[in-house]
């Protein structure tokens, strides 16, 4: 209890004392007790519980799945995988552009395209597939991928192959291989008018017309150190290549105008600056080339790395198709298809990252460390390279009070660390003690990126072993079943690739 006090208070304009007694405060801590658990820091601080996230007998549940049952199944470090938040973005794009269209009679058609290079995993890759969608590559390796997933049934001749990136003689050697062995919609994305020439030399005849797109080279937002992506042909040089070379180029057609923005879909005048220029670039070419009738915006939505996370997803489908209806409008020409192609949206919230507090270290008077049972650098590459933001929450002991902490990993490096400068906020956790059930935290909406950057199977910095990886489905009733995919990285495995 306090000791006596006194408030000021006002009533009927007059200001006067009133006089507290220890038995006024302790009935007003028992309305207003002192709230300082981690649970309380999370309901006060973010809109929670979330669609994804809420909390049951002092753990954290995710899309319904009791995560410390997991966790005690596999154990930490553990990477995580649940499909089917892959096929809800999906068909939640699909659906955003498609009311988009309607809403202004928009008479192209939407085709959504999936990234590759975020994630090739093959039950990535399959439950994707799902929804009839299409595919878009980076390299010459995608291409026997996708020839794979042919011989599998999962994915047919028909579908779209977008070929994008900067592309090497062995690269188009592959997507002239689909070509000839009747792939019907692979269009190859010039990033630069030498790659043309080679293509066409192994295109066997009679194959009809050989369907290729053109990239604009988009200009960088003013934080980057350069104006003009290295990739694509710049706006002001695209309609004098058609008009001087891809014109007279026999038994070929121009179908697509592809650009990309690196900082993906977001509503700045960033962003509708370049949409606007792309779709000028695109009335400009359709005035002189009839075949031209699709346009690919590249850069895809964002995904969620916040609990306070907030975009308008609807809002921004339908102001992309109607900004272009109305461009088009204006100048006569027909509205092209339109393409996306989206990597981190479709698979980035499919993932999660689980580690387990090992122990902790006061190092001054203001920092005192919690350190992890993994690397972030070889587990969540992007945290350390580009400062990447991730949700990060505690899944047990939530009713425990909270401090405030820096995350330390297993490396000897010093930049293995995860602290507020990637984090939005402060790091926040339920305070650790030695006679506690052991804490285990998590990161979220990991799926994108963060196993190729970091060389899956590869060797790992400081010979850190890669983590478990348990792929987790639903079944037809409604129950979530897992699968090991991958066991913890052996010493033995590393030695080999180190010939030992």
């Amino acid at each position: 209890m306090r000791e006596f006090g006194q408030m000021q208070v006002t009533w009927m304009g007059q200001k006067g004392i009133i006089h507290l007694s220890r038995i006024t405060f302790v009935a007003l801590e028992k309305h207003n007790p002192m709230k300082n658990k981690y649970v309380d820091l999370i309901e006060q601080t973010f809109d929670f519980p979330q669609e994804e996230f809420y909390v049951e007998q002092d753990e954290l549940h995710w899309h319904d799945i009791p995560l410390m049952e997991l966790i005690k199944q596999y154990g930490t470090p553990l990477k995580v995988t649940y499909l089917p938040k892959i096929s809800e973005n999906i068909q939640r794009a699909k659906r955003m552009f498609n009311v988009a269209m309607a809403k202004v009679d928009y008479q192209g058609s939407y085709h959504f395209c999936y990234c590759t290079k975020s994630s090739h995993f093959q039950f990535v890759m399959e439950e994707a597939l799902k929804n009839n969608i299409h595919l878009e590559t980076s390299s010459a390796f995608d291409i026997n991928l996708i020839e794979a997933l042919e011989e599998e049934g999962k994915i047919t001749k028909d579908q779209f192959v977008v070929c994008n990136g900067y592309k090497r003689a062995q690269y188009l050697e592959n997507i002239a291989r689909l070509i000839n062995e009747g792939w019907s919609n692979v269009i190859p994305v010039m990033d630069n008018k030498e790659e043309l020439p080679m293509l066409i030399d192994q295109i066997s005849k009679g194959k009809g017309p050989l369907k290729i797109g053109i990239r604009i080279a988009a200009e960088e937002e003013p934080k980057f150190e350069f104006y003009t992506s290295r990739l694509g042909i710049s706006y002001k040089d695209v309609l004098p290549m058609y008009k001087n070379y891809l014109m007279d180029q026999e038994n070929v057609e121009l179908k697509m105008l592809h650009f990309f923005i690196n900082t993906g879909i977001n509503d700045t005048a960033y962003y509708w600056n370049e949409l606007l220029k792309c779709v000028n670039v695109y009335i400009q070419l359709k005035k002189v080339c009839p075949t031209l009738d699709s346009l690919n915006i590249g850069g895809g939505f964002p995904i969620k790395n916040s609990l306070s996370f907030s975009y308008d997803y609807e809002y921004m489908a339908e102001e992309i198709i109607a900004q272009i209806k109305n461009q088009c409008a204006q100048a006569g020409i027909p509205e092209p298809h339109i393409f996306t192609e989206f990597g981190s949206f479709t698979v980035g919230e499919s993932g999660a990252t689980f580690y387990s507090i090992m122990g902790e270290k006061k190092q001054n008077d203001r920092e005192k460390w919690y350190m992890i049972d993994s690397s972030f650098m070889t587990t969540l590459p992007d945290a350390w390279a580009i400062n990447k933001r991730f949700i990060m929450l505690a899944i047990n002991n939530w009713a425990t009070p909270y401090e405030r902490v820096l995350l330390g990993g297993l490396t000897c490096d010093s930049d293995d660390y995860y602290n507020s400068e990637q984090h939005s906020n402060a790091i926040f956790l339920p305070k650790f003690s030695s006679d506690a059930p052991t804490q285990y935290i998590g990161f979220f909406n990991t799926g994108a990126y963060q196993e190729s950057i970091s060389g899956y199977g590869g060797l790992q910095h400081c010979l850190i072993p890669a983590p478990k990886h348990v792929v987790i489905s639903r079944d037809e009733d409604g129950d979530w079943n897992t699968r090991l995919f991958a066991k913890e990285q052996s010493y033995k495995s590393m030695l080999k690739i180190l010939g030992y």
